[in-house]
Parts: C-alpha cells; sequence; structure tokens
C-alpha cells in the first residue's frame, strides 16, 4: 500500500513538473514573436532609412552605416489657399489704388495720414479711362492735392482734408516746375521738381505690376515724391515747411495771367511785430495807410516815413514785375514751335473729387473748380 500510494505521489509530481515546464515555454515562445515584431519593426524602418540615404547618393556610391536609426517624420501636408483669397484679388479693380498712388501736393507732413483714415471711393476716376470716358486712350498726367472743408459724417461735423485729383490730358508733361508760396513768405519761388524730390512717373496698372516697367506704353504719369517722413527730423525747419507750401506749377502762355494786370502788392514791413497788409496802388495811398495803422496803434509813429517808402518800393517792384511777365509770355509764344501751340492750346483740366459713398464724408456741396493759382480753374469738375 505504501509503494502504490508513493508512485502515485511521483506521478503528480511528475506531471505537474510537465504542466510547470509547458508553461515556461509558452512563455518564452510569446516573448520570442514579440521581440522578433519589434525587430522586424526596427528592421522596415532601417531599410525605410537605408532606401533614403541611396536616393541622395550618386550611383555606385555606398551610403554610410549610422549606429542609430533616427525615425522619419511624417511630411507636412500642404494646405490649399481657400478659394476666397483668389476670389478677392481678381476682384480688385485695375485702377483701384491710382489716387493713392498720386502724392498730395502741399499738405502738411502730419496731416497725410488724415487724408487715408476714410476709405474714399474714386470710381469716378477709374471710370474716366474706360472706354467712352473723358481720359480714355488719351496721354495724362496726374497730381494731387487736399482741400480742407468743414463736413457733416456720422452725425457730426469737423474739418476734414478731402483729397482730389487732378488730372492734365497733354502729350507731354505740363511743367517740370513747383511753386513755392504762402502768406508767410515775402517772395514767391519757382523750382525745379526735382530739387523738391518731386518728378513724374508712369503709373502702372495692377493688372501688369509684374512686367518690366521699360516694356511697358503708359498713358498715365503721376507726381510722386520720394521724400520720406523719417527723413524730415535731419532737414531744417525752413526746408519741410517748403514741402507743405508747394503748388504745382503751370505757365500758360496763351491766356492773359491775371497776375500781369493785378495792382496789388503783398507787404510785409519789418517791425515788431510787423505789418502784414495788401496796398492797391490804384485805390490806396500809403500815406492814409500808414495813418491807419498808427491809429490802431499797430504801427509806431516814429516808423510812418519809413513805412510808406516801403510800400512805394513794393508797388515799383509789382509794376515791374507785371511788365517782365507780359514781355516774357510774347517771347515764349514766338520761340515755340507750332506742335507746341496746339498742345498748349488743346490741354484740358479735370478735378475729381470721392463720390459719395456710406465709408466716408459726402463732400458733393463743397466742390470748386479752382485748382490754384497758376492752373486757376478746372475746364471740368466730377
Amino acid at each position: 500500500m505504501k509503494k502504490g500510494a508513493k508512485r502515485k505521489e511521483a506521478a503528480g509530481k511528475a506531471k505537474a513538473k510537465e504542466e510547470a515546464k509547458d508553461a515556461t515555454a509558452t512563455e518564452e515562445q510569446n516573448a520570442a514573436t514579440t521581440q522578433e515584431e519589434g525587430t522586424n519593426t526596427k528592421s522596415a524602418a532601417a531599410v525605410e532609412k537605408s532606401e533614403s540615404v541611396q536616393e541622395n547618393h550618386k550611383e555606385g556610391e555606398e551610403p554610410k552605416k549610422n549606429k542609430k536609426v533616427v525615425k522619419r517624420q511624417a511630411k507636412r501636408t500642404k494646405i490649399a489657399k481657400p478659394e476666397t483669397e483668389a476670389e478677392y484679388l481678381s476682384d480688385k479693380r485695375n485702377l483701384e489704388d491710382l489716387w493713392q498712388e498720386v502724392f498730395p501736393v502741399g499738405t502738411e507732413w502730419d496731416q497725410i495720414d488724415m487724408v487715408y483714415q476714410y476709405k474714399w471711393n474714386f470710381s469716378n476716376l477709374e471710370d474716366a479711362f474706360e472706354e467712352g470716358g473723358e481720359l480714355h486712350g488719351k496721354k495724362v498726367y496726374l497730381f494731387g492735392c487736399t482741400e480742407p472743408q468743414l463736413v457733416f459724417y456720422q452725425g457730426q461735423s469737423k474739418v476734414t482734408c478731402i483729397p482730389v485729383v487732378v488730372a492734365v490730358v497733354s502729350p507731354f508733361p505740363p511743367s517740370d516746375k513747383i511753386g513755392i508760396n504762402s502768406v508767410q513768405r515775402e517772395a514767391e519761388e519757382i523750382l525745379p521738381m526735382k530739387q523738391m524730390k518731386m518728378d513724374w512717373v508712369p503709373y502702372i496698372p495692377l493688372e501688369k505690376r509684374e512686367a518690366q516697367v521699360e516694356r511697358l506704353k503708359s498713358q498715365i504719369f503721376i507726381l510722386r515724391c520720394t521724400q520720406r517722413r523719417a527723413g524730415l527730423k535731419h532737414l531744417k525747419l525752413e526746408r519741410v515747411k517748403k514741402f507743405e507750401y508747394c503748388l504745382p506749377y503751370f505757365y500758360q502762355p496763351f491766356a492773359e495771367d491775371e497776375f500781369e494786370q493785378s495792382t496789388i502788392v503783398q507787404i510785409l514791413f519789418p517791425t515788431e511785430p510787423p505789418v502784414f497788409c495788401e496796398f492797391d496802388w490804384e485805390f490806396d495811398e500809403p500815406e492814409e495807410m500808414a495813418d491807419k495803422f498808427i491809429e490802431a496803434e499797430e504801427l509806431a509813429a516814429d516808423k510812418k516815413d519809413e513805412f510808406v517808402e516801403f510800400v512805394k518800393e513794393k508797388v515799383k517792384e509789382g509794376k515791374r514785375s507785371n511788365r517782365e511777365a507780359r514781355e516774357a509770355r510774347k517771347k515764349a509764344i514766338q520761340d515755340m514751335s507750332e506742335e507746341a501751340k496746339a498742345a498748349f492750346q488743346s490741354m484740358k483740366f479735370y478735378k475729381f473729387y470721392p463720390v459719395t459713398s456710406p465709408d466716408a464724408p459726402d463732400v458733393s456741396q463743397v466742390k470748386s473748380s479752382f485748382i490754384n493759382r497758376y492752373y486757376r480753374k478746372a475746364h471740368k469738375v466730377l
């Protein structure tokens, strides 16, 4: 009985040992399978890395072996641009920025940004170049200016710098000079445009911006100023102020200048404080004017004789200037070619104001045909 029990006990132990051995083998097999999968993954990455390296080497050259396998990052997917951007660009009008490219001559530097605070609409200027428009197919020179006016917008009235564009229809530049004049200045100056960093340059429509400028036959020229505002701090105050007193200059020999016949001179008598007035030699008398200033305590009594002589001298200068202007105009006509004469006689001036829109003040009630003292009045206001 004892032997049989021992045999059963030994058989049970042998069976348990067999089961433990089978479990251990199963675990080792699973671990080997996992290790093999990991090895296969690394091997695949290594093969992919090797193929990439081989592509970057010349044919027949063996790539260098890397001990460390670097996992490649996935390439970034290119995001297609939204169609709305393409639609926006296609909607841009060909001459949309024309009025903004024209320099606003004579505008104070600290006021220039105020000109662009509103979204002014110059579609009338753009339409003028279309078929049937006033400027279609013509050679045109454009310059800008601003007109401070009291206008009503969004429930309030305030003084606003209104941008204006003047178009000159001419086969050649109307002038290469700039006039500098103001009440504060004793004498008028006529200077070359380039001295004030201004010049006529071709305007390139938006659809042709990628083309070479020299290959374009532009019919639109704009007055451009290359003076940068950042550089103003390095200039003398007198030089800075000159830009603010600039007026586009034009001389029309076939139209008698109103100043040739003017009998009025500007008087700026140097005393403390200075005495400023206009003197008309046809209707005023120097002595009577001096007495009025003395009575108003604007001129010292002991300065009367000096003031009278000063006025008489200015009158002489005015008469001499009128005479010289008439003679110069006659000579200019005599020396002019027939082609130039025809061009001057056919020149037209068009003055463009912004059209009414909800994005800017309405300026329809403040339009004027007057351009400046040189160009005088526009043939047409739009």
